[in-house]
């Protein structure tokens, strides 16, 4: 009897075990909420939407750039002497043909005098031998003369006619040193630094000249752009199609103006693998100056009737580029798409959305697939009511 007892007795532990651990996984399964409640009990996640539109999408290059004057000029003397006036201020904004500076006329105007004396006298002498020489034309005819005497009165008469000239030519040279001596504007700009102060002696062979002038209006600014774009420009240009520019700030947030390419160099920059191109503002409201740091956008094309969303609404992963898409549900579904070009706020689609689809710009790091979403539109602090679950 008790041999068949300790038979049994573990059967009776083993069955007392399973019916405990049948209990305690029921009573574990009753008390909590299945997956599917537990997504259905979840409060929505609060995001920030914006609705996909159609419209044309600009196709913008961008490119560093540094403005230069159109052009710049180191005003310098042609002749030697004292400067004894200068008529500009420092910074200011002349025309071409403005007085500079002057330089003191008067040993320039002694030799216009001297000159003018010479030339007179020269030309009182080709009087006299004009006479002369008619004299004896009418003596040689007479065989009063000989024909030697006729000859040497002939070539003193030609002597005249080219002292004359010689005369005439340093009348000439003096004025024109009378002029040089009005130092004036050669182009229209601004002034800069004075270099030289009135009272010193300057001459034509000084390395430093009077003052530099920049010409401001137009101006210019030279940008790069990689290589790659370099055939569809090309392509623009010769057509003789022109590619609008606009110069932004250095935070690249705020134009400062706008205008259009005027040319593109020669040659790629093999060590960058960039080419130089150089575009041309007006500046009627001088807000460029040279040697100021620009970021420059060049309107390349215009893409039309495309999908447009913010730029801020495309995600990347490991299976390319998506977007949340928000259905009439008020969960969210990742969908795949093609992003088309693309500017500072907004990117073109190329596939994937519709136009007056809703997709999430603000709070994605939260979203997964299904994900139930409180949205409201930019700008707005409230969000719409909660979806029921």
């Amino acid at each position: 009897m008790n041999e068949s007892r300790r038979h049994w007795w573990p059967w009776v532990l083993a069955l007392l075990a399973l019916a405990g651990g049948i209990h305690w996984l029921r009573a574990t399964l009753g008390g909590r909420p299945t997956s599917a409640a537990e997504s259905a009990k979840r409060p929505a996640l609060p995001v920030v939407v914006a609705t996909a539109r159609a419209g044309d999408m600009p196709v913008y290059l961008t490119g560093l750039g540094s403005v230069t004057a159109f052009h710049t000029v180191m005003v310098k003397s042609r002749v030697d002497g004292q400067l004894i006036n200068v008529a500009f201020r420092e910074g200011q904004l002349v025309h071409e043909g403005d007085l500079l500076a002057q330089i003191d006329p008067r040993p320039f105007q002694v030799q216009l005098e001297q000159a003018e004396g010479s030339l007179a006298r020269d030309q009182a002498q080709l009087e006299d031998a004009k006479r002369t020489l008619a004299r004896y034309r009418e003596l040689r005819a007479q065989k009063v003369v000989s024909q030697q005497e006729y000859d040497d009165q002939a070539a003193r008469f030609g002597q005249f006619e080219g002292a004359i000239k010689s005369d005439q030519a340093a009348i000439d040279g003096a004025r024109l040193q009378l002029t040089y001596a009005r130092i004036t504007a050669p182009i229209s700009g601004r002034t800069g630094l004075r270099l030289v102060d009135p009272g010193n002696i300057v001459h034509a062979t000084d390395q430093s000249g009077v003052v530099v002038i920049t010409q401001l209006q137009p101006i210019a600014v030279l940008f790069t752009i990689p290589e790659d774009h370099l055939p569809s420009i090309m392509k623009k240009l010769t057509a003789s199609e022109q590619l609008e520019a606009d110069a932004y700030d250095r935070s690249d947030q705020n134009r400062i103006a706008s205008g259009s390419l005027l040319t593109v160099d020669n040659q790629i920059d093999q060590s960058t693998g960039t080419v130089r191109l150089k575009a041309v503002f007006d500046n009627d409201d001088g807000a460029l100056f040279p040697n100021q740091f620009v970021n420059v956008h060049l309107l390349l094309d215009v893409k039309r009737g495309t999908v447009i969303v913010p730029v801020a609404a495309i995600q990347r992963g490991p299976r390319g580029t998506f977007v949340y898409l928000v259905k009439a549900d008020h969960t969210v579904e990742v969908r795949p798409i093609a992003v088309g070009p693309a500017g500072r706020t907004d990117a073109s689609i190329e596939s994937g959305l519709s136009a007056n689809d809703v997709v999430v710009v603000e709070g994605t790091d939260k979203l997964r697939e299904g994900a139930l979403v409180q949205a409201r539109e930019p700008g707005r602090d409230t969000g719409s009511p909660k979806p029921a679950a």
